[in-house]
């Protein structure tokens, strides 16, 4: 097909947008399991799905039994203040942010939390900070994958099995795609709405027994709001790793989840989960080698994220922007634009929930997209 012929097939689905991110293949809400709808989240039958909620998620991320899993208010960003909140200034805190979350990390460390004894290893956009720097006698923070510059850490091996701090890891774009390695995280974060295209407003938070021991031992010097609080008594709360929610939950949303749980169970698992995923990615870097016009954001190869896949485009800031309203305009791609404070360029979401073959579907409209808005006068 010549590349100034307009494509004929399009997408099935163009939703690609990083957060709401798309539903599942053939998801029908009229499908989900209302009975809990109209019922207190306290009920038996509200706990229950909340219970299963928690249950489900640590079976199917393989998650170690002794680690404990929890819904929180506020999605992955409430999930990791309370973290922040509850566990840093026991020891120093060494933050690594390359993109935006990472940096809003750092911000509140300093500005709201105050904290002074703080090392910060920041990057620009495309690159990561040097891991290897990291201190295992202090606290971690950071971010498995950056969201917003498509660029992750390749692996844990950096992280000390024996370190004396607690790693917090902000791992809402990478979980249910990524392999993580539990014995070297402490805290994890995730949202629903990143990973298998759940509704937000709730986040999930998963604590590994050095994390409950940091809880259950240090007492922070600031006020701690309900929302955050996580220990009664210098003990843990532990009804919130079981269904018994801080607030009150949306249990639509809790249905929603649960749907999209059992549909990665359906599709094999984690390994089928991630699967699709990379098989996405694969598809945008057989494009990206062809093309000499179009570049992943990540520098380092093995920093490739397989989720929020960002591109660099060599045309002009304008053109981008022309370039993401015509795939929108043609009904073959939502919100690709890349991220407000990232480089100029597309974003092109990659999780599980993508169905491959809508992305090459939409890599034959980004070539003659992107020689349509670069050519025309």
């Amino acid at each position: 097909m010549s590349i100034e012929t307009k494509p004929i097939k399009k997408p099935n689905n163009p939703n690609f947008s990083s957060g709401p991110c798309s539903k599942r293949p053939g998801y029908d809400p009229s499908r989900l399991d209302l009975s809990t709808l109209g019922r207190s989240h306290r009920s038996s039958v509200g706990k229950t799905a909340l219970q299963a909620a928690c249950e489900e998620t640590k079976r199917l991320l393989h998650v170690p039994d002794d680690y404990r899993v929890g819904i929180v208010p506020a999605s992955d960003t409430g999930a990791f203040e309370m973290a922040m909140w509850s566990m840093l200034g026991a020891r120093g805190v060494d933050v690594f942010a390359w993109e935006s979350f990472g940096s809003s990390w750092l911000s509140d460390i300093l500005h709201e939390l105050k904290l002074t004894d703080v090392n910060r290893y920041e990057s620009d956009y495309g690159v990561l900070p040097d891991l290897h720097q990291a201190n295992p006698d202090r606290d971690l923070v950071f971010t498995w994958n950056g969201t917003t510059s498509g660029v992750r850490v390749p692996d844990g091996d950096w992280i000390a099995e024996d370190r004396e701090g607690l790693t917090l890891c902000d791992a809402t774009s990478a979980v249910f795609a990524m392999d993580m390695p539990w014995e070297k995280l402490d805290v994890t974060t995730f949202s629903w709405q990143k990973v298998l295209g759940g509704e937000g407003a709730h986040g999930m938070l998963i604590l590994s027994p050095r994390a409950v021991a940091r809880l259950e031992s240090y007492t922070p010097a600031w006020p701690m709001p309900k929302i955050f609080k996580l220990v009664k008594k210098n003990a843990l709360i532990e009804g919130i790793f079981k269904g018994e929610t801080i607030n009150t939950p949306s249990m639509l949303c809790v249905a929603d989840y649960l749907d999209a749980l059992a549909w990665v169970d359906s599709i094999g698992g984690l390994s089928g989960a991630i699967a699709r995923s990379q098989a996405s990615l694969r598809v945008i870097a057989d494009a990206v080698a062809q093309w000499p016009w179009l570049h992943f954001l990540a520098q380092d190869p093995s920093t490739i994220s397989n989720t929020s896949v960002c591109l660099s485009v060599d045309a002009t800031p304008e053109q981008v922007t022309q370039l993401a309203k015509l795939l929108e305009r043609e009904q073959v791609a939502y919100d690709i634009g890349a991220y407000r404070d990232a480089p100029p360029g597309l974003r092109i979401w990659c999780g599980a929930t993508v169905e491959p073959s809508d992305v090459a579907a939409l890599m034959e409209w980004l070539e003659w997209g992107y020689h349509h808005v670069t050519t025309s006068h």
